[in-house]
């Protein structure tokens, strides 16, 4: 048997990327969805108007969301995870419309970003593991043209990803280099995460 009937899982996030990677992996779980203002938590990180580090912002949230659920649910293994977008010192949200979508590509445009993941597992209200990754992200000098087709076509998708694109759809047009794992990119490290379950005998070695 694959996983540990005994044990359970939590994902304390409702994104349907991260749950499918998961259930990919064979792993049997629940979704909770912790209820915070992400937004006000990364204020808590900016010291004297300076902008919070990105990665440290992803270890934060991806944290606070995992001991949000596992102090409601003690007993079970519950998963955190946070994904942040950089270029250059700043930090980009998901955009909240087309039109913010189209600016954000087109400062993406000809340039490298970053994406930073993070996951944390927490038990009885503690974080017992975590770990963040990075992939660098860089997208071709597209035309204005094609940037439009891809709105187009791509739809109110490009509002549910803090990028604007998808990478597993017609997004992977607008790159023309990616450096970092398909799981980090995807916002979940699936690999070390398997590697720690492991260790834990939630899943069989």
């Amino acid at each position: 048997m694959l996983q540990n009937p005994k044990t359970e899982i939590i994902l304390a996030s409702n994104s349907s990327g991260r749950a499918s990677l998961l259930q990919g992996a064979g792993i049997n779980f629940i979704k909770k969805a912790a209820d915070l203002d992400e937004r006000a938590i990364e204020e808590t990180l900016t010291v004297n108007g300076v902008a919070p580090d990105p990665v440290e912002v992803a270890k934060v949230l991806a944290g606070a969301k995992a001991e949000t659920i596992s102090r409601e649910n003690n007993k079970a293994y519950v998963i955190g995870a946070d994904q942040v977008l950089a270029l250059e010192t700043k930090i980009f949200e998901k955009p909240a419309t087309m039109e913010i979508a189209r600016n954000n590509l087109l400062k993406f445009r000809g340039k490298t970003h970053y994406l930073h993941a993070a996951i944390c597992v927490a038990k009885n209200g503690k974080t017992i593991w975590q770990h963040s990754e990075s992939a660098h992200m860089t997208m071709r000098d597209f035309s204005t043209d094609f940037l439009e087709d891809y709105l187009l076509g791509a739809g109110d998708s490009v509002k549910t990803s803090v990028g604007a694109y998808r990478l597993e759809e017609t997004g992977i047009h607008l790159f023309e280099k990616i450096e970092g794992s398909y799981f980090t990119i995807l916002g979940l490290p699936l690999l070390p995460l398997l590697d720690f379950f492991r260790e834990q005998e939630i899943v069989a070695r």
